[in-house]
């Protein structure tokens, strides 16, 4: 029985990550900064909370780090944890940086000192790339990190590619783009409208205030995106890969077909507001999955542009509102597709 130590376990890739390791009969161990008082709600929602050990490690600490990989001794180490909002990283930048590539090095470091043959993932980011003015970003395109979180990022990536060159660490970066579910929080805006295109819905008068809704993203479905991350580990040599769909959609679309599916028309509803618009902003942002799909096998299936992430995000919602709050996101995702014709 396989081992895997989950940094950041309560986020929604944490959740998500342990509960295909546990289906799959890892025993797995999940940490937060601080396991008795962190909100355990996504674990809880998957009914995964009872099946995994919960431990406190702050990663900005090289002791606490070495202890706990000294304790679990796992086969697999998961790095998703850190500071994970874009726009709160022009707030928040030294946190950031601690939170994403100090943190990081502290991990290497420690696998380097342990000297066990841990198998490694590090959650890199295609905010990275920056702008690549419409071009499909593969794992050969410069970065050009446009925000203090990708600036972030990026250092971790490098991090882990010196490490895996000086040290023969079996360390691999997945340079993710971006992946939606239920389980975001209403800090992302793809909750954030969801969440309000159902409230609206139901009756309330709110407006909507977002930022610049023109830029473009490859948005995809964040289940499928961890079955890529365990892909990556099972392969004989460590390397880097893309995850993405291969395609883009403006945020435009993703707020007209929340609102379409709720029979509502998003333009009576929103208001865009300047005041949240980022210091810079990546106008388009596109994945080349190729190697991913070449090496791993791995290919997305859900894509934002055929509303299904959507649709799914708002039954999400309904399911909440009806008072099921756990267990709901264990069913076949086939249940949400129905969701058009349900209001």
């Amino acid at each position: 029985m396989k081992k895997a130590l989950i940094f950041g376990v309560s986020g929604q890739d944490g959740a998500y990550l342990a509960q295909l390791l546990i289906n799959k009969g890892y025993t797995i161990c999940g940490t937060s900064r601080n396991a008795q008082v962190s909100s355990l709600q996504n674990l809880v929602r998957l009914g995964i909370c009872e099946q995994l050990k919960l431990e406190s490690v702050a990663l900005n600490d090289f002791r606490s780090v070495l202890q706990i990989l000294s304790k679990f001794q796992p086969d697999e180490v998961y790095n998703l944890s850190g500071q994970s909002s874009v726009s709160l990283s022009f707030d928040r930048p030294v946190e950031t940086f601690e939170s994403i590539s100090i943190a990081t090095l502290n991990v290497l470091e420690a696998l380097r000192f342990i000297d066990r043959p841990i198998k490694f993932y590090n959650a890199a980011s295609s905010e990275c790339f920056g702008d690549t003015e419409g071009k499909a970003a593969d794992e050969t395109t410069p970065f050009r990190p446009k925000s203090p979180y990708a600036v972030a990022k990026a250092s971790a990536f490098w991090q882990v590619a010196n490490y895996r060159k000086a040290y023969d660490l079996f360390a691999c970066s997945g340079i993710l783009f971006n992946h939606e579910s239920p389980l975001r929080p209403e800090r992302f805006v793809t909750q954030k409208i969801v969440s309000a295109a159902y409230r609206i819905a139901q009756g309330s008068k709110e407006k909507l205030y977002l930022g610049n809704i023109s830029i473009q993203r490859d948005w995809g479905w964040a289940p499928e995106y961890v079955k890529a991350m365990w892909l990556m580990l099972q392969q004989e040599q460590p390397d880097d890969y893309v995850i993405a769909t291969g395609e883009s959609c403006k945020l435009e679309d993703f707020v007209a077909a929340a609102f379409a599916c709720v029979g509502l028309d998003w333009r009576d509803r929103v208001v865009i507001d300047t005041s949240l618009f980022r210091p810079t902003e990546i106008a388009v942002s596109k994945g080349n999955p190729a190697k991913a799909r070449k090496k791993l096998g791995w290919q997305a299936q859900y894509k934002l542009n055929d509303r299904t992430v959507v649709r799914m995000m708002l039954q999400a919602q309904a399911e909440l509102a009806s008072g099921n709050r756990t267990g709901i996101y264990t069913k076949e995702r086939d249940k949400y597709l129905g969701l058009a014709t349900a209001f």
